[in-house]
């Protein structure tokens, strides 16, 4: 989300953006994401709110399902409220870079693996392409990301985990409830169906401890994590084991350790961080909404201060680090809401649920 949208906006500026990503295409999976608040005035002055509102889900609300079957819900909590939509992850990458090709050099397939700066520039050694010089470099390369190990360090010094994981994928087939995502618990677990835009989602969510040298790239060691996670468990949902079937068969899986990010400064030197490689904060689908926000701010900063990216890289981390900063504080809620740890947890959850809003679509 953020690579394509600081090349957008930094193309308008005069700017000649080069985009690098590991991947060989744009990607399929992924679960869905919310563009809300500020992002919301980004993709409107970026040309493609229209775009997005077609690939919006129009998911009114969120619905619990307890141990006997009884449904609470739909509620509005979490949902795009107004002006703000929920676009699945794939459909909002693929808009953002559309936005964004005609003006700036895409890399598919590549990665960078070295970088030298000096006073006028920085020297990048890429994995497949020939090495080039370029003014600055921004890291927006995920939670994970490689060019903040390059030059901030290994991520244990930044990265922590939050004791949950996530993984989703498409179901191909349309969902069973058209109307809501339905959420079914057991404790320090959750199974959720989104039915997207009729071709439906399953998301697993559960708690977990870090698991010590766990590849995030490795496909089927995230298969088989979830997979253990969810190996017995008293469910109102009968089609657990067939999700789950298909999460074995799955050619892709999006798999996060849902992490907090903490970085002292964003930036060193001509290399700044933005998106969750600066700062991953959320549970709810905000990351996706501060990274076209953040690209937004560094862009403009940037083009505000031209040849000076020091004042640059400060201006957009004050101002954006603040916004960053209020969204951390809502994680925990947020786990309790999705994933209570015990039974009682759950009996609690679903008490208090019984009083939030309801969605107030007419379709329920």
């Amino acid at each position: 989300m953020a690579g394509p949208t600081l090349a957008f906006w930094l193309a308008r500026h005069g700017f000649r953006p080069t985009v690098v990503e590991r991947a060989q295409e744009r990607r399929s999976s992924g679960n869905p994401v919310d563009v809300r608040g500020a992002a919301v005035r980004v993709a409107e002055r970026m040309g493609v709110l229209a775009r997005l509102r077609a690939a919006a889900t129009q998911v009114p609300g969120l619905t619990f399902v307890t141990s006997a079957g009884h449904r609470i819900g739909p509620l509005a909590l979490g949902r795009p409220r107004g002006d703000e939509l929920e676009v699945p992850r794939a459909d909002l990458a693929t808009v953002l870079c559309d936005a964004a090709r005609d003006d700036a050099e895409f890399l598919f397939d590549d990665s960078v693996t070295a970088l030298h700066q000096d006073a006028t520039g920085v020297d990048v050694t890429f994995d497949r392409a020939a090495p080039r010089r370029f003014d600055l470099v921004v890291g927006a390369d995920g939670v994970h990301s490689v060019v903040r190990g390059l030059v901030f360090g290994p991520e244990a010094g930044y990265v922590r985990h939050l004791g949950l994981y996530l993984a989703a994928l498409p179901l191909h087939r349309p969902a069973t409830d058209p109307n809501a995502v339905v959420m079914y618990n057991t404790p320090g677990r959750a199974v959720a169906v989104h039915p997207v835009r009729g071709d439906a989602g399953a998301a697993f969510i559960f708690r977990g401890p870090a698991i010590p040298g766990l590849d995030h790239r490795d496909a089927g060691c995230h298969k088989q994590v979830v997979l253990d996670a969810y190996r017995d468990g008293d469910w109102a949902l009968p089609d657990v084991p067939d999700l789950l079937d298909r999460l074995r068969a799955a050619p892709e899986v999006y798999f996060h350790s849902v992490s907090q990010v903490r970085l002292p400064a964003w930036s060193q030197g001509r290399v700044a961080l933005l998106g969750d490689a600066a700062a991953s904060v959320s549970l709810f689908g905000d990351g996706s909404s501060l990274a076209i926000v953040g690209a937004r701010t560094l862009a403009e900063a940037i083009a505000a201060t031209p040849g000076d990216h020091r004042t640059a890289f400060h201006a957009y981390e004050k101002q954006h680090r603040a916004l960053a900063n209020s969204k951390h504080r809502g994680y925990h809620a947020a786990g309790a809401l999705l994933v209570p740890a015990t039974h009682t947890g759950i009996t609690v959850r679903n008490l208090a649920a019984r009083l939030f809003p309801r969605s107030n679509s007419s379709r329920v």
